[in-house]
């Protein structure tokens, strides 16, 4: 019988890669610290927070209806959905100039958005704001 083929190696050589190998999980766990999800979803959200969303429905909206906005017609709609959040408001109409946009303050995503050509109806609102 034959120990040594080639595919066992001395107890050194195990233990060698055996406390390699724990060293290594050791050295990520160390880097993983303090970085519970917790810590990254909330990091996220700060990220993310003040950046307001165009959801794809209203980016179509958008593209179909020849909207572009500016610089500062995009501030305007990002500052009158602060103030709508400060107010408690859910969902909200934001007014910009000739322009109207349904927004999920919570998630500051717009939802749709209406040019001064179309129906101005608006449903499911809770509070409506010109900026």
């Amino acid at each position: 019988m034959n120990i040594n083929n080639g595919s066992l190696g001395s107890i050194e050589q195990i233990r060698g890669k055996y406390l390699g190998k724990q060293e290594n999980k050791n050295q990520d766990a160390a880097a993983l610290k303090g970085n519970s999800f917790r810590d990254v979803l909330l990091s996220q959200a700060q990220k993310d927070e003040g950046t307001l969303k165009f959801s794809k429905h209203a980016n179509e909206r958008l593209a179909s209806r020849n909207i572009n906005l500016s610089n500062e017609q995009m501030l305007r709609l990002s500052e009158g959905t602060d103030r709508a959040r400060q107010k408690g408001i859910k969902e909200s109409l934001i007014v910009v100039d000739e322009l109207a946009f349904i927004v999920n303050v919570k998630n500051n995503t717009v939802v749709t958005a209406v040019g001064d050509s179309e129906d101005k109806i608006f449903t499911n609102i809770d509070g409506a704001v010109i900026s």
